[in-house]
């Protein structure tokens, strides 16, 4: 196992951030993936984690009703109720390229 400073943001009532140092434990090849991740060479691990989270963190989840359709869709797939592109270009009046 690795050990690796990581630097993050706390944030105080007032809304000033103050850096906190801990030392968390990676795997190398974690590691290594985390620094292929960075956008240039200097990049902090900070800001690699950062960035993982924000897209991992969905703003808008699906509402139910999307949920449902997705649920229906595959059970159409699974039933076998699916059409090849030329089938669908057909029904929709697209002609072949």
């Amino acid at each position: 196992m690795l050990f690796t400073r990581y630097n993050y943001l706390l944030s105080d009532p007032i809304g000033c951030y103050m850096a906190a140092t801990t030392t968390i434990c990676l795997d190398p090849k974690v590691k290594d993936m985390l620094s292929n991740l960075k956008i240039y060479p200097t990049e902090s691990y900070n800001s690699v984690v950062e960035r993982l989270i924000r897209m991992a963190h969905d703003k808008e989840p699906l509402s139910e009703e999307e949920i449902e359709g997705i649920e229906e869709s595959l059970k159409d797939i699974k039933a076998g109720r699916v059409y090849s592109e030329k089938e669908a270009k057909k029904l929709l009046g697209i002609e072949e390229e």
